[in-house]
């Protein structure tokens, strides 16, 4: 398994006990019935580390795994965008798990634009990764006798 892929795969699985941990201290506010539960904000950052970090990650890092080769020069395409691509992914992710809950506990002009800035890095993300798999998944041309 190429070392690329492998960080991508692992990071999900750190995303998934993030979500389940996050889970888990929701469920166990709920259990104590307070009025009002703090950890309410928690659920977006649920979701998003579930789907987004562990879900949409362990696909891409999969796919970085078995897709076909691109070249014999670059067999996984382009590495230097797929990194980028990974690190945007995890920083965009990363900072939307710690402001989002901030939206709620301590709104702010700042806060607002740091989702936008955290969102803008996840499509900038999406972009890089189908940059980097696109040319994998095209058709091959076909010589003809």
């Amino acid at each position: 398994m190429p070392t690329l892929a492998r960080y991508y795969i692992r990071t999900a699985f750190v995303w998934l006990v993030l979500a389940f941990a996050i889970g888990i201290a929701m469920l166990t506010s709920q259990l104590w019935a307070l009025k009002t539960n703090p950890l309410a904000a928690l659920q977006i950052v649920f979701y998003h580390a579930l789907m987004v970090g562990w879900v949409t990650q362990l696909i891409v890092g999969v796919a970085i795994w078995l897709f076909p080769v691109h070249s014999r020069e670059q067999p996984r395409g382009n590495e230097n965008v797929a990194w980028a691509a990974y690190a945007t992914f995890n920083l965009g992710l990363g900072l939307r798990s710690i402001v989002e809950p901030l939206l709620q506990w301590a709104p702010s002009g700042l806060v607002k634009w740091a989702i936008v800035g955290a969102a803008c890095l996840q499509v900038a993300a999406l972009w890089l990764i189908l940059l980097m798999l696109w040319p994998r998944v095209k058709a091959k041309v076909s010589k003809a006798k």
